[in-house]
């Protein structure tokens, strides 16, 4: 038990370290090699906080834990639009653009919506994964798309590339250690995700508690770190953008990025019935809550916040 949870812990502080070393190594080599900031935003950064998801998945369905899987997928972004979203606003109030309220936010509703139907018969089918990667690409040019109401300013998914052009100045960082930086940042994202796997597994066995509440909560938690790492950062920087933005877009990658890794590697069925059932309802409405908080005013404000985080701890035993 002791071991298991050392595991747990290790695994979980380095795949905060290498998973934000990924992403930061990323988006400068790409910038340093003339990448549109848009596109380090929204695609760099949207998946490079998503990676931990998708590996601890992948690893996790490979080896026949469907329900770990399935269930760190569900609880990440149960976890992104409640936990993570109220620690945000009730550090500062979330501004929310009009933008995001049209376009990122129902994308989200629908893309968490499409992923509860697809795995109603018990898993990701093939040609269901092929459908979630053609959304993913559909959502991608959407949200990439400049705005018809923003004029000449840029798009909000510009502010993410912003924020990380001043660390990516050729004169301060060599490419070379950069993507030095990448590589090891991804390995020990890997490594931390199989570790972190073994541990949760190997605790719920002992604990004797379902595979899929252990994915939806302790290892969905710890795959979420970069985001709530993003959160806190972006939150004492006043850059609330950053917030919802990263958060909107880790939901969207783990629905349907991650859902097409996990259909295309395939796995035994879900054991399960409340990650079929409750648990993904609770996505979808948790999702559509979100998109309603943001809608009204425009802002997610620290009252809204503190609800959202008390909402989260009240959903936690609905995944069991």
């Amino acid at each position: 038990m002791i071991t298991a949870l050392g595991a747990v812990v290790i695994g979980i502080a380095i795949l905060a370290w290498a998973a934000d070393q990924f992403v930061l190594g990323a988006a400068r080599v790409a910038l340093i090699r003339k990448v549109p900031s848009i596109v380090v935003g929204v695609v760099i950064l949207g998946f490079g906080t998503s990676a931990p998801e998708m590996l601890v998945s992948a690893i996790a369905v490979a080896g026949g834990d469907t329900d770990v899987a399935i269930g760190n997928i569900v609880g990440s972004n149960i976890a992104n639009l409640t936990l993570l979203l109220g620690i945000g606003a009730i550090v500062v109030p979330l501004a929310v653009s009009s933008r995001t309220v049209k376009i990122e936010a129902p994308l989200v509703v629908l893309a968490v919506g499409a992923f509860a139907y697809t795995i109603q018969g018990g898993g990701i089918s093939r040609i269901e994964a092929v459908g979630l990667a053609a959304a993913m690409v559909v959502s991608l040019v959407l949200v990439t798309r400049p705005s018809a109401d923003a004029g000449t300013g840029a798009a909000p998914t510009d502010q993410l590339g912003e924020d990380v052009i001043e660390l990516a100045d050729v004169a301060t960082h060599s490419i070379g250690r950069e993507i030095g930086r990448t590589i090891i940042g991804l390995a020990g994202t890997i490594g931390s995700a199989q570790l972190l796997l073994w541990g949760a597994l190997d605790l719920a066995a002992r604990a004797e508690l379902s595979e899929g509440f252990v994915g939806a909560t302790l290892v969905a938690v710890g795959t979420s770190l970069p985001e709530l790492v993003t959160v806190i950062q972006s939150a004492r920087r006043q850059e609330t953008d950053l917030i919802v933005g990263n958060l909107l877009g880790s939901n969207l990658f783990n629905a349907l990025a991650v859902g097409t890794v996990v259909g295309f590697i395939g796995g035994p069925d879900i054991v399960s019935t409340a990650l079929t059932s409750t648990a993904v309802i609770a996505a979808t409405v948790v999702a559509a809550a979100a998109l309603f908080i943001m809608w009204t005013g425009h802002t997610v404000t620290r009252r809204e916040g503190i609800v959202l985080v008390v909402a989260y701890i009240g959903l936690v035993p609905l995944l069991a």
